[in-house]
């Protein structure tokens, strides 16, 4: 086994934010996870693994950002017919791949009020530097067209933006992303934690801002188990009360991140013991 995975997953704008003041008190209490071996990111996870991969702005300054005013960040919002669509999906698919299948067509179908182009310049404005980082850094991204979760890394050739692009591209809010012959959406669409990528790691903490499951998609929780049952040390960290609530009722909603990224360092100290003693194992 190799060492110390660290997880971030999907959760819109107020997950990420929440994943953000999570990982800045956890770093404040001893328990300092931005030293993994590698980062796993799907959706928001993979902003806020790729700020953190960069090593260019310590995670004082990250969580400083999300305390900003959002009056300039354009937020999204699913319709209710997308949200038929979505309900349709979970209650008819029976596996990940179908489930992203049926999203795929959605995304593929819906006209959002942003081009791709301008899309992917908003996620680029996000990240520290236009290159991949040094430290290794997986982002997920489901194919819209087989469902197939994918993964990109620094040798796989493809620009980070256009890879966290296509893992933030929420079918029915955002564009799809078009590359390598490929559409592509949202990484979170296959799992909300894809925690079984971390495999074979001897230590495992997952920061999931969902903790949804379904009978085609495996819950954090669920995919935690295996990996413990595989021998591995982990931790899972999943929104307490006082974060579902700051989150508001719409995951992306830039006026609430402000109050998830608070709500993330307040809940740290919960877990602060349980993660120094996985990264300690």
């Amino acid at each position: 086994m190799t060492d110390t995975a660290l997880v971030l997953g999907s959760g819109g704008v107020t997950g990420g934010a929440w994943e953000t003041g999570v990982l800045h008190g956890l770093a404040e209490a001893g328990a300092d996870l931005s030293v993994t071996d590698l980062i796993i990111g799907s959706s928001a996870g993979a902003v806020v693994g790729a700020q953190l991969a960069s090593g260019l702005l310590g995670l004082p300054e990250l969580y400083a950002r999300q305390l900003a005013d959002p009056r300039d960040v354009r937020g999204g919002k699913l319709g209710a017919r997308a949200l038929l669509r979505y309900t349709g999906a979970v209650l008819s698919a029976r596996t990940p791949e179908a489930y992203g299948r049926k999203l795929g067509r959605l995304a593929q179908d819906a006209r959002p009020g942003i081009t791709a182009e301008e899309r992917r310049e908003v996620i680029a404005g996000r990240l520290p530097s236009p290159q991949w980082p040094d430290r290794p850094l997986l982002v997920t991204a489901v194919d819209a067209t087989t469902g197939d979760l994918h993964t990109f890394g620094k040798d796989d050739g493809v620009p980070l933006a256009d890879a966290v692009t296509a893992s933030c591209a929420v079918p029915g809010v955002w564009p799809v992303v078009r590359f390598e012959g490929r559409t592509w959406i949202d990484g979170g669409v296959h799992s909300t934690a894809n925690a079984q990528l971390a495999a074979g790691y001897r230590r495992v903490v997952v920061i999931a801002p969902s903790a949804a499951g379904s009978r085609a998609l495996a819950s954090p929780r669920s995919q935690v188990a295996e990996l413990a049952e595989q021998g591995a040390r982990t931790a899972l960290i999943t929104p307490d009360a006082a974060a579902r609530k700051a989150f508001g009722r719409n995951p992306l909603d830039p006026g609430h991140r402000a109050a998830a990224a608070r709500a993330g360092l307040a809940q740290a100290a919960a877990h602060a013991d349980a993660v120094a003693a996985v990264l300690g194992g």
